[in-house]
């Protein structure tokens, strides 16, 4: 079995403790994570779980189904690069003096889509977006400026292929508060509607 990258996403209820259960996931099958990010989705009170890592896809597909047996995780996919939209930002901090001397700044913000954020006597910091390839391209470009400290965020992705998931996650925010309890049991009758 070959090993690629794959990135899953995962919509949950916004539960305590739901983190640490599905890391427990990934430990317990000596699975390293290479990215992972939380964040709100559209809908009121339900997140979304994106999680980056390389292995066979037989091996994600078992992972994928123990993760949607949580109690609180509504639904979750995994998908190759191809079949979403990603990025990544990163910051880089280097020192004022040597990017202002030795580099044409407007013309290096331009090449690598770079906007500055911070400018001090003693240090600028850049940000840029992109895929990995293009963020570790810059590090190599300041690196001989002395590039004092570099750091990037988890992946944020979307699903090309996810609108029916989204057309439910709506329906359950415009039901009646009473019929939350159902939202479960709902999903499971549904499960043709979420099919890739």
């Amino acid at each position: 079995m070959s090993k690629q990258e794959y990135t899953i996403t995962v919509y949950t209820e916004n539960q305590v403790g739901l983190l640490t259960r599905i890391a427990t996931i990934f430990s317990r099958r000596k699975i390293n994570v290479d990215s992972l990010n939380t964040s709100p989705t559209e809908v009121e009170g339900i997140h979304r779980f994106t999680i980056v890592i390389d292995e066979a896809e037989e091996v994600v597909r078992k992972l994928v189904r123990q993760i949607e047996k949580q109690v609180d995780v509504l639904r979750a996919f995994y998908n190759t690069g191809e079949e979403i939209v990603w990025q990544e930002m990163a910051l880089y901090k280097v020192p004022t003096d040597e990017i202002a001397e030795k580099v044409k700044v407007e013309r290096l913000l331009r090449e690598h889509g770079a906007r500055a954020v911070v400018i001090r006597k003693d240090y600028t910091v850049f940000e840029t977006t992109g895929h990995r390839e293009e963020t570790d391209n810059l590090i190599k470009v300041l690196a001989p400026y002395g590039l004092i400290e570099f750091v990037r965020s988890a992946r944020v992705a979307i699903i090309k292929a996810s609108s029916g998931f989204h057309a439910m996650l709506r329906e359950f925010e415009e039901r009646d508060p009473g019929e939350g309890i159902a939202e479960n049991e709902y999903l499971a009758q549904n499960q043709q509607v979420f099919a890739m």
